[in-house]
C-alpha cells in the first residue's frame, strides 16, 4: 500500500516578526492573501498555499516544512505507519473551511525533517 500523495499543498515557513512577513510577501511579492489565523498567515502562489507561522522567539524549531496532498490521510498515515516509521501527530482536524475540512498528520524524514500530510475534505 501507497500513501497515495499526489501533489505538494502547503509549504510553511517559519518567520520571527509575522506582520512584517506578511507584508514583504503580500507587498513585495504580490502574492494573494487568503487569511490569517493563531500566529500564522497563509498566501496562494499559484495554487500551492504558502504558510507564514510567526514565531515569538529568535529561535524557530524547525525549518521549512513540506506539506504533502492526500486525498484519505488515514489510509496514508497507516501506510506509513507499515513502513515503521513513526508519527509525530496523528491524522487529527485542523479548521474548517468553507467547502472543506481541513485534516493533516506529521512525521519526520529519513534525514529527521519534519514532514506534514495534508487532506481536504470536503463537504
Amino acid at each position: 500500500m501507497t500513501p497515495g500523495i499526489s501533489s505538494i499543498g502547503q509549504i510553511g515557513l517559519p518567520v520571527l516578526d509575522l506582520p512584517r512577513a506578511i507584508a514583504f510577501y503580500r507587498d513585495v511579492l504580490g502574492l494573494r492573501f487568503l487569511f490569517e489565523a493563531n500566529k500564522m498567515a497563509f498566501f496562494d502562489c499559484g495554487g500551492l498555499r504558502l504558510m507564514l507561522n510567526g514565531f515569538e522567539t529568535s529561535t524557530p524549531t524547525h525549518g521549512s516544512i513540506v506539506y504533502y496532498k492526500t486525498a484519505d490521510i488515514q489510509a496514508a498515515a497507516a501506510s506509513i505507519t507499515e513502513h515503521g516509521i513513526a508519527l509525530e501527530a496523528a491524522p487529527h482536524f485542523v479548521a474548517k473551511m468553507p467547502d472543506h475540512d481541513l485534516w493533516m498528520a506529521f512525521l519526520r524524514d529519513s534525514e529527521g525533517n519534519l514532514v506534514g500530510l495534508m487532506s481536504e475534505v470536503r463537504h
